[in-house]
């Protein structure tokens, strides 16, 4: 850690160390390895040839491990024929800086350090952050940040350092999401393409990695969205993480439902129903949204699909209050109009947000419908009003066939932009029978918007364009206006296969997958949209939180996407529609999680599909 960037630990929203610099015998080692080994664990391997005359080879090798609960080893191990004195020294710095400066780039100089206890203090407005080290060194030199040592190694010895790093009044932090205290299946794949075993098992290890609890509610886990910057509430991709990850089980839907029920609006006013949640930077041709809306408007989905998967009753009930008042919020909201608009007084009616709002609508009156509460009729006729004003408003014609709109500006003029945000059109949410809801498209607009989607104006090869190339404004480093969005992409991939369009579908997954065996198999939340040519690798954004929860669960729903799972559990039926062109060949999905018990299903290289574990009872729909 140089100091520079983004690097450093981070703690309760600030940045707590932001230098780390380890010198032996007056030198830095040349690193030769860095790597992630975990969700929360990184590796460095750096070498030094300190033995005078002693040739090319190195004599001490420098290993550091940096794990995420603030704790750093370096370890010195000697290779060296003969004893060795050697002087350590390690350089600390930190801001103190919030996530928001930093991101920002607008953080101010290193604090001067104080030396305490057995290592240094740094002291600031927001707080006190220290770091103390065992063995205590011989030397502080709080002006310049330095701790030394001198160690004596014998050929072939190792001696360690330990640094703790902690923000003082923070209290400690704790892993929650491992072993039995999981919320998620033991899932595993295995096929002809040995990345997807990797892929799966690294998801949902960094699923776990992000599960959070309030200390009031130690049973109901959800998921933070991504380390190190989006560690606090973000309720639109928690819901959505949550959705994607139904095939391994529903407990953490049933967690972050709980969760997020507790934070809704109740009382009077326009905002009593939502789910409150901050606003979310759209690019440079769209105002911030705002994701309290997306929330909103997935509660009841999550909750309607849930329920599909096998969500007890009581639950359900338990829960179905909320998803009312959420569905009352929706249909306050548009009024006597056709549209939601953007909460603000003369808001953008934006695409993917009608997307959402319709899904809702109809998966909503779905749910109401099966447990017997009124107001499903009244959703089904506006999301009917919907689609036919949809249709019309939102298409925008042009020689190449057409295109949806990405907005309409409040005057009514339409935002031609093409972007990824267009892949919630596909997703239209399961209905009972295995059926998905009708979309906001018709038949020739979904074939349509699918040929773009497929199209190398917004297939990087890599993955989705949150921006097509060939638009105004198209930044492949754009965090909204061209890189890589994995969400998007995993969405759009599952729409496009359950809409039929396997052949648009197929490389966009086998292009996230290259992608994720190039990070490792542990996918950042977005990385760069640059075009993918032979021999080239997909490049990180350098603000992309990695490991990230909706990235982790879109790989997911990407690979139980080539099962086509659909399931009913209340009417005890499951229906298979794997994808026919067998993309990644054989397949093998074990340990899922359908009505409550195991589920595995096995899809060959001619695309059919093979239930091998399933719950008793359940049977096999057509």
């Amino acid at each position: 850690m140089t100091g520079r960037g983004l690097e450093g630990y981070y703690r309760a929203g600030r940045r707590i160390l932001s230098r780390c610099q380890v010198r032996v015998a007056g030198r830095e080692p040349l690193v030769v390895q860095a790597r992630m080994q975990s969700a929360d664990r990184a590796r460095f391997v750096g070498t030094l040839c300190v033995t005078p005359h002693g040739g090319p080879d190195p004599d001490v090798l420098v290993e550091r491990t940096r794990t995420a609960d603030g704790v750093e080893r370096i370890t010195l191990h000697s290779a060296a024929m003969r004893p060795l004195r050697l002087p350590v020294e390690v350089a600390l710095g930190t801001d103190l800086a919030d996530l928001g400066a930093i991101a920002a780039g607008t953080v101010g100089p290193e604090l001067s350090a104080g030396v305490h206890d057995s290592g240094l203090r740094w002291s600031g407005p927001a707080g006190n952050a220290c770091v103390t080290a065992d063995p205590p060194p011989l030397d502080a030199l709080a002006s310049a940040g330095l701790l030394r040592w001198e160690f004596d190694l014998l050929p072939g010895s190792s001696v360690t350092v330990e640094l703790r790093v902690r923000l003082e009044g923070a209290g400690r932090v704790r892993t929650v999401g491992r072993a039995a205290a999981s919320p998620f299946a033991a899932a595993r794949a295995t096929g002809d393409d040995p990345r997807v075993g990797q892929f799966l098992s690294t998801s949902i290890e960094d699923l776990e990695a992000l599960l959070v609890r309030a200390p009031a509610y130690p049973m109901d886990s959800h998921l933070a969205a991504g380390a190190p910057w989006r560690c606090g509430p973000a309720p639109a991709e928690a819901l959505a993480a949550a959705r994607m990850t139904l095939p391994l089980g529903t407990r953490l839907a049933i967690g972050t439902l709980r969760t997020l029920a507790r934070t809704q609006v109740r009382g009077e006013g326009p905002r009593t129903g939502m789910i409150p949640g901050p606003r979310r930077d759209a690019g440079a041709h769209l105002p911030p949204g705002c994701t309290g809306t997306e929330a909103t408007l997935l509660f009841p989905v999550l909750l309607a699909e849930a329920r599909r998967w096998g969500l007890p009753e009581r639950e359900i009930e338990e829960l179905l209050p909320t998803a009312e008042r959420c569905l009352t919020w929706l249909r306050g909201a548009v009024g006597e109009g056709e549209y939601l608009r953007d909460p603000q007084p003369g808001g953008a009616v934006r695409c993917e947000t009608q997307a959402h709002a319709h899904r809702a609508a109809l998966l909503g009156a779905d749910l109401l419908d099966a447990l017997g509460r009124p107001g499903g009729h009244g959703l089904r006729e506006w999301a009917q009003e919907l689609r036919t004003a949809f249709r019309e408003d939102f298409w925008i014609d042009d020689p190449g066939g057409g295109r949806p709109a990405a907005a309409r500006t409040p005057d009514g003029r339409p935002v031609p932009q093409l972007g990824a945000s267009t892949v919630h059109l596909l997703d239209t949410g399961l209905l009972g029978g295995g059926e998905y809801a009708p979309g906001l498209l018709d038949k020739v607009q979904t074939e349509q918007l699918a040929r773009l989607l497929g199209s190398p104006v917004m297939d990087s090869g890599w993955g989705l364009r949150g921006l097509g190339a060939k638009e105004t404004g198209h930044n492949p480093f754009g965090h909204r206006g061209g890189a890589v969005r994995v969400h998007e992409t995993a969405i759009g991939v599952a729409g496009l296969a359950a809409a039929g369009y396997e052949k648009e579908a197929g490389p966009l997954l086998r292009g996230v997958l290259a992608a994720a065996e190039a990070f490792g198999h542990r996918l950042p939340e977005m990385y760069g949209g640059e075009q993918r040519t032979e021999g080239s690798a997909p490049v990180p954004h350098p603000a992309a939180c990695r490991p990230a929860a909706t990235s982790a669960a879109a790989g997911v729903l990407l690979l139980t996407t080539l099962a086509g799972i659909r399931p009913d559990a209340p009417a005890g039926t499951v229906i298979l529609r794997p994808l026919r062109s067998a993309p990644l060949g054989e397949l093998g999905l074990t340990g899922l999680r359908v009505a409550g018990a195991a589920f595995s299903v096995r899809i060959s290289r001619l695309g059919l599909a093979m239930v091998e574990e399933a719950a008793e009872g359940l049977r096999l729909g057509t």
